[in-house]
């Protein structure tokens, strides 16, 4: 974070780019679709009807949809932003056993273990599926590697080595 001169603001900082897939880009726009065409009409038709019945500073149905279209309406500008500055990346135009961002790698432990990531943007996180962010420190540590190189990589639960065994773009 940064401070913006003399408007005490906090920005994010821009300096890299916002990389995402094809898939992580529908997503997010078939996310802000659905709360403009689908989600934010039902809700301010629940809105009206409230204020319909009176007395609003009372009304807890009135309160409690004004709140959820605040809510609707602060995550359609945070999509709205995170639309605009992506930079699509088919990983499937990218071949070779270098890793760069899309590629699915398979890591081996110095136990024997194997453990399978995919590099993506950070709006495609998904633990359950083995998404990392390119940007994760595994991630940061894997780009530019290629098959059977050693990856020395610092995470919040120590150090690591893993060797690289497989490297393939989906």
């Amino acid at each position: 974070m940064t401070r913006d001169q003399g408007k005490g603001r906090e920005k994010t900082a821009t300096s890299a780019p916002n990389y995402i897939t094809p898939d992580g880009f529908r997503r997010l726009v078939d996310e802000i679709t659905r709360l403009r065409t689908v989600e934010r009409p039902r809700i301010v038709q629940e809105v009206s009807d409230a204020a319909a019945q009176g007395d609003r500073s009372e009304n807890a149905e009135y309160i409690y949809g004004k709140r959820k279209l605040r809510e609707i309406d602060r995550r359609m500008g945070f999509l709205a932003k995170r639309i605009d500055a992506a930079v699509v990346v088919d990983p499937k135009e990218q071949r070779g056993t270098k890793i760069f961002f899309g590629a699915t790698v398979v890591l081996e432990d110095k136990d024997g273990g194997q453990h399978e990531y995919r590099l993506v943007g950070e709006d495609e996180i998904d633990g359950a599926s083995r998404r990392i962010s390119w940007r994760s420190p595994i991630g940061a540590a894997l780009l530019g590697r290629g098959l059977d190189d050693e990856v020395r990589v610092r995470t919040p639960a120590g150090g690591r080595t893993f060797t690289v065994v497989e490297v393939r773009y989906e």
